[in-house]
């Protein structure tokens, strides 16, 4: 039963610590949407995400005002593109017409010019893959995501190497605009198909026709329930973060329940990832900072991230029967005021966030590099973050922006939640290409045999 105490503690984690729904995302199935004649599918793309989001905008506002619950985003995923593209066309047509559906409704963004190509290339893959530069660089509101690996299927060098190549054209398609495509492109090993987060959220196609989502987020309450704690052991400060998740988890829950009443269509998951900002008091870093690190990257970093990644999910899932998408900790470096402090400081390196995202929810994400980075060096990277997805199980996924005329040490900024922060230092010195030109499929390991 809800008494004076919990409304009062919400209210404080709501007005004080930062806490929100960071996004509600209706996700769209576009199979019916294929045809022949591309114009045709644009017409019916456009036309069933007007009808279905219409209101998703309104609805998201009015449970704001009703419920006082801060409700950032309001967004869309939709079935991957590449799939509609297969019937041939111009996958660009698919572009400007998302920017046209997201514009009509008024989300902040629509996720899903993607393309599934873990096991290899159809031609509507290798199609959409290849427009992604220009299809960034003339919206503004879509967000492209490729999948390059699976524990199942092992990783596609050839996707792992052209990727390297878009990422770089897709940097210096937009670099009047601080290679701001880069920010809305990412590369996943085991993507998940009920993401509501962007910009990897796409409507995965085992999804229904459509469906809500919810992504909550409150690093800040976290941080602010392990201040009260200053002296307890680490499993007293697990216990702690289970506790706060679960109430995180419950307003997501009921926010989930009631657009999915308003809009009329099935309610699918709670995602439960602290997912930062740049606002004081809104950090990830700082969560690992209050547990005793002096600043987060030094040693013992890792283990921390790992502590509060799995209470965040023994948590959630307490909470929901419906927790799902990536739920845990995101470490996206412009994007988190206490990684830029670190990054700036030197103590955050890029080698030092490869191992943790081996415990967190996610990977290499919003970093900057240096804008003289090689193709095959962004491929390399990739390639890193995929092995560790694929041989751990787990999501990862890499979204890097090469600073076009920019070198380690200077500035690179987005503003809004995006952020901004250092370039970080990357190895340019010695190079993978003979590695990465050898392209083929790395295998999938002895784990994916499951059956």
């Amino acid at each position: 039963m809800i008494n004076l105490h919990d409304i009062m503690e919400t209210i404080n984690m709501i007005s004080e610590e930062n806490l929100d729904i960071r996004t509600v995302t209706m996700g769209i199935s576009l199979l019916d949407c294929a045809d022949s004649d591309q114009k045709r599918s644009c017409d019916k793309v456009y036309d069933k995400i007007t009808r279905l989001a219409g209101n998703l905008v309104k609805t998201g506002e009015e449970i704001e005002r009703e419920y006082g619950i801060p409700i950032i985003n309001k967004r869309i995923s939709v079935t991957p593109i590449s799939l509609l593209a297969a019937a041939g066309g111009d996958p660009i047509l698919y572009a400007k017409t998302l920017q046209k559906a997201a514009d009509a409704t008024g989300v902040n963004f629509i996720g899903g010019y993607s393309a599934l190509v873990h096991k290899g290339f159809s031609a509507g893959d290798l199609n959409l893959i290849r427009s992604i530069p220009e299809a960034l660089a003339t919206t503004e509101k879509i967000c492209s995501s490729v999948n390059i690996g699976s524990t199942k299927s092992g990783i596609n060098m050839d996707a792992v190497k052209l990727m390297g190549e878009i990422v770089k054209q897709t940097a210096v398609a937009t670099a009047d605009r601080d290679c701001i495509g880069c920010a809305k492109l990412v590369v996943f090993c085991n993507a998940v198909e009920d993401n509501p987060f962007m910009a990897g959220a796409f409507h995965g196609i085992g999804e229904p026709d459509c469906v809500v989502h919810v992504g909550v987020s409150g690093p800040g309450v976290v941080q602010a329930a392990l201040k009260k704690c200053p002296n307890g052991d680490l499993g007293e400060l697990a216990e702690i973060i289970k506790r706060t998740a679960f109430k995180i988890t419950r307003m997501g829950q009921l926010v989930g329940t009631e657009a999915s009443k308003r809009l009329g269509v099935p309610f699918g998951i709670v995602d439960l990832s602290l997912a930062p900002t740049p606002a004081v008091g809104d950090s990830v870093a700082h969560i690992l900072e209050e547990m005793g690190l002096e600043i987060c990257g030094i040693h013992g970093t890792t283990a921390a991230l790992a502590l509060l990644n799995d209470a965040v999910k023994k948590g959630g899932v307490m909470a929901s029967s419906s927790v799902g998408g990536l739920s845990g900790a995101f470490i996206p470096v412009t994007e988190d005021a206490g990684m830029i402090d670190a990054a700036r400081a030197g103590d955050l390196s890029l080698e030092k966030l490869e191992a943790m995202t081996a415990v967190c929810s996610v990977g290499l994400d919003m970093i900057a590099i240096p804008g003289e980075t090689s193709p095959e060096i962004i491929s390399a990277i990739i390639a890193d973050e995929a092995a560790i997805g694929m041989v751990n199980s787990k999501t990862t996924a890499v979204r890097v922006i090469p600073a076009i005329g920019k070198r380690e040490g200077e500035e690179l900024s987005f503003g809004g939640l995006l952020g901004s922060g250092p370039i970080m230092r990357v190895a340019l010195d010695k190079s993978p290409k003979v590695f990465i030109d050898r392209a083929g499929r790395i295998p999938a390991p002895l784990q994916s045999l499951k059956n």
